[in-house]
């Protein structure tokens, strides 16, 4: 520990701390906008500057580090005149329309005024005008952008996807891909991190609440919702209850009330998507083992960012995905063709609306492999904070709304499919589902946890060793399957380095596109603890798992019954509608002609 003084008081802090950390240490707030604790130090704003005896100038407290016998002062006029003077200028070029901006009343820069007293500015700048740049999942507005580089930390060292950068110099520096390219027309995974990040309105996902609103509004139109695991416990911090809060019953019972006429969980198709998976890996395991041709690892592909990334960066690589489509995608098509006929509707009047952590299934769902007889599988996706928004709009007291029950016959689902939601979660899943079917018994772990994929950790991995099978699956006894499982794509490309060069020793990967999983995906509640939020959010879907009687995706009684009618498994029309292919893509080539939009 370091003694230091601030503000005339004698304090300490722990070796090492920046001068920021080390007032907070002691309970003195400075105000800061760029700043995200063990994210982004780079001290661009000047928000946060301090005085310090003996230095001339006022030091940028997030990255001057704090040293033994430094004295400081937080609050003096000196500092107080020039944090509203920078605050000024980076309002100077700034576009105001802060009424119609998606980020009134939650926008940290407007925060940031009213805590310095900022009424009026002095200031009027030269502005750039950048325009808006538009793709399915995710909308720029350059006039918005602080230069705070936030989300060139979070693209850069967080994600490792590199994609946005600053670009020029001086009063010309802009955020962007390379030579100010849209971001529809590089390899970008629009895995929706920067929107998340991003404390103004020049980050978001593009708006699909008025398609939505539309749908609903229209009487000719069957308007269905699936909601994904990682919502139920993400949904209520946009009312201000507490992080990881479970909401699944108000969940439920706010979207009945939004006017949606069927009200179905994606867990259901998650457990689906267990038997489809777990029947793909055993057919590859047992070709591999048996002398055909299998290519090993499998890695999931759940995630539509974690595509994104693949087709891009490893496009000969591919054939090691799952060929599973994801679960909304699979529910989409189940709706539009099963569910139809069981309800006597024209699949052209059915519109699916998936509530998702997610910013890239916003992408995914315009991929032409996404639909089934000309219809797409889902119509359109609202992130957490869309539905967030749309609930207030509808004047709904979340916080007050009684449980309610997701509809049958396909809104019934098992512990396994909540933790679809987490890192580690879909292979967990899947093992005890694949375990159980090979042997006979239950996954030998305490709580049907698999204890070396448990956590945050950026890769896990673990092995399962199978003995005394049953007698359809002989060709396993002995054999020792190495998993691993990654969430953000720094971890996949560490993987996939490895498949690439021959030297991966797993059977099974499991890969999810956000850091954390989805419980941290680009479409969750924007939060000021990005730490414990993920821990909170983790915590609670496991207990969601633990709550629930039937804990593994095989013993799904409505799942069971939909097999009966469907037929089995990677059969005939699994493999029509549920299971698709993958695209190779260069580094700037898109889905489609029309996949990004700039409008100045």
């Amino acid at each position: 520990m370091m003694n230091l003084t601030i503000n005339g008081k004698q304090v300490t802090a722990p070796d090492e701390s920046t001068i920021l950390e080390a007032c907070k240490y002691n309970g003195i707030h400075v105000p800061t906008l760029c700043y995200q604790e063990g994210i982004h130090q780079f001290g661009s704003c000047r928000i946060c500057v301090v005085e310090v005896e003996g230095m001339r100038n006022l030091q940028a407290s997030c990255i001057v580090p704090a040293k033994e016998g430094m004295v400081i002062k937080t609050n003096t006029k000196r500092v107080l005149d020039a944090r509203k003077v920078m605050f000024e200028l980076l309002i100077s070029d700034h576009n105001k329309d802060c009424l119609s901006c998606s980020r009134n009343l939650s926008c940290e820069l407007q925060a940031l005024g009213k805590e310095l007293g900022v009424e009026t500015s002095r200031f009027e700048g030269e502005r750039i005008d950048n325009g808006i740049d538009v793709t399915p999942a995710l909308t720029r507005d350059l006039s918005k952008c602080i230069l705070c580089r936030r989300c060139v930390t979070v693209c850069n060292e967080v994600q490792g996807t590199g994609i946005l950068n600053a670009q020029n110099r001086g009063f010309d520096t802009v955020i962007s891909p390379a030579m100010e390219l849209p971001i529809g027309s590089v390899n970008c995974a629009m895995c929706g991190q920067c929107t998340v990040v991003c404390p103004v309105g020049c980050l978001k996902e593009t708006d699909a609440t008025q398609a939505v609103w539309t749908a609903l509004n229209d009487s000719q139109k069957r308007v269905i919702v699936q909601t994904a695991p990682a919502v139920r416990v993400g949904i209520g911090e946009e009312f201000g209850l507490p992080y990881g809060t479970r909401s699944t019953g108000r969940l439920a019972a706010a979207l009945r009330r939004l006017g949606f006429d069927d009200v179905f969980d994606t867990n259901w198709a998650a457990d689906l998507t267990i038997l489809e998976e777990g029947t793909e890996f055993l057919g590859r395991v047992k070709s591999a083992l048996t002398g055909g041709d299998a290519v090993l690892p499998m890695i999931t592909s759940c995630s539509p960012g974690w595509i994104k990334f693949i087709e891009h960066t490893f496009p000969e690589e591919l054939d090691h995905l799952s060929t599973c489509k994801s679960p909304h995608t699979m529910f989409g098509a189940i709706l539009k063709s099963y569910y139809a006929k069981k309800i006597n509707v024209d699949p052209k009047d059915i519109f699916v609306v998936s509530i998702m952590p997610c910013v890239a299934k916003k992408l995914e769902i315009v991929r032409p492999e996404m639909q089934n007889d000309g219809y797409p599988n889902v119509d359109a996706v609202l992130t957490v904070r869309e539905l967030g928004d749309m609930i207030k709009t509808a004047g709904i007291d979340f916080v007050n709304l009684p449980d309610e029950e997701f509809d049958g016959p396909l809104g019934m689902s098992t512990g396994a499919a909540d933790i679809f939601g987490l890192t580690g979660g879909v292979m967990e899943a899947a093992l005890r589902t694949v375990y159980e079917l090979v042997t006979g018994r239950e996954l030998p772990f305490e709580k049907l946890h698999v204890t070396p994929i448990v956590g945050l950790d950026r890769i896990k991995e673990g092995t399962i060793k199978i003995e005394n099978p049953l007698p359809d699956y002989s060709f396993l006894d002995g054999v020792e399957v190495k998993v691993a499982v990654t969430s953000g794509l720094k971890g996949a490309n560490i993987l996939m380095e490895q498949i690439a060069n021959g030297t991966s020793p797993y059977h099974f990967i499991e890969v999810m596109g956000c850091p954390g999983g989805c419980i941290t995906g680009g479409g969750q509640p924007r939060t000021k603890d990005i730490n414990k939020a993920r821990k909170e959010r983790l915590e609670q879907l496991y207990a969601e798992d633990e709550s629930k009687v039937l804990r593994k995706s095989h013993e799904n009684p409505q799942l069971l019954a939909f097999y009966e009618e469907w037929g089995e498994p990677c059969g005939h029309a699994s493999h029509e509608y549920l299971h698709t292919h993958y695209v190779p893509r260069g580094k700037y080539n898109e889905l489609t002609d029309e996949s990004f939009v700039i409008e100045k």
